[in-house]
């Protein structure tokens, strides 16, 4: 469905180019929920614009693709970055942060999901018509047909971002990327927002990319997921696989250091902290932090590789099959 194919983005500074993504390389398939994870400020929320084709100043392509390709209505359709915004809302949509941003404050809900339908698709029914299934839909989401009257910052915080759900999923799209959909929502809210992800995937039969530095909405949630860190993809594989099982020194830090029921002894966090962007260490970019890193290590950058079936990740300690290399 998304094939990032050697992508590397960055941002113009008056002091130069901060390079934000680094050669990612990985395929998100059909009709999966796919977790994007990592420490704040590693690059999720920019691989997620660059998915949706929000290429604006400052933020560049340097080198690289996306390709979003699938079928939808019996026809087989494939874009390109700089063209993947023709099928915004249609093909794929976009879950933002922060929905009282997002939603223009003085404008009537009904005509803000009106305006989100693109042209061609509105002259195919009457406006009443369109508001009609809007409704119905809402309903659907456990929304009252009643809030289409009102304006967004009549709505509590759980609701306003419903109803950025609701209007990203509305046309049915085959794919829906979702920027930390829980952040600010209390644990209750959080998880009816997390129940209705997965059931409209489950009913859409679509794809649905979720990034959230909680580990807990991955393990909950999605099938597939990446592990970023400095702006490289550094490991991915089943979500169940990677919590069972990390391979990378990183993930295998991060996850020792979660919170476990039942599990009394003292954790540990990951010391140090992720380079700057604007000057990261040559080599492994975790190597400064990695209690195994090697002179190769800290000269070379890793290649990201399968290191076995369906199990990828950029470390060079890592053995074919699994496990690491004698240090």
């Amino acid at each position: 469905m998304i094939k990032v194919d050697n992508l590397s983005t960055s941002y113009k500074t008056i002091d130069g180019d901060i390079h934000v993504l680094n050669d990612l390389n990985f395929t998100i398939n059909d009709n999966e929920i796919f977790g994007i994870a990592g420490e704040s400020g590693c690059g999720k929320t920019t691989l997620l614009k660059t998915l949706y084709d929000i290429i604006e100043w400052p933020l560049n392509i340097d080198k690289g693709q996306i390709v979003l390709s699938g079928e939808k209505n019996g026809k087989e359709f494939s874009y390109k970055s700089g063209e993947i915004r023709k099928t915004w809302w249609n093909n794929i949509a976009y879950v933002p942060q922060a929905a009282q941003s997002v939603l223009d404050p003085i404008t009537r809900l009904k005509k803000q999901f009106l305006d989100s339908i693109p042209a061609e698709d509105r002259k195919r029914e009457t406006k009443e018509e369109t508001l009609k299934r809007v409704a119905d839909y809402l309903e659907e989401l456990s929304l009252s047909k009643d809030i289409l009257e009102a304006y967004p910052f009549q709505l509590s915080g759980g609701m306003r971002q419903r109803v950025i759900i609701a209007l990203a999923t509305f046309m049915s799209p085959n794919v829906v990327l979702a920027d930390e959909p829980t952040t600010a929502l209390d644990v209750v809210v959080q998880r009816g927002i997390l129940m209705m992800l997965t059931r409209l995937q489950k009913e859409l039969k679509n794809t649905m990319v979720i990034v959230s530095h909680d580990m807990g909405v991955h393990y909950q949630i999605t099938d597939r997921m990446g592990i970023m860190y400095s702006g490289s993809m550094i490991e991915l594989g089943p979500t169940e696989g990677i919590f069972e099982d990390p391979i990378h020194p990183y993930t295998t830090m991060l996850v020792n250091a979660l919170p476990r029921v039942g599990d009394k002894s003292a954790k540990v966090g990951i010391p140090g902290r992720p380079p700057a962007l604007k000057n990261p260490p040559p080599g492994c970019r975790f190597a400064p932090r990695c209690p195994y890193a090697t002179v190769k290590c800290r000269a070379s950058v890793p290649e990201f590789r399968e290191i076995k079936p369906g199990r990828f990740a950029a470390c060079h300690l890592l053995k074919e099959g699994g496990g690491m290399t004698s240090v």
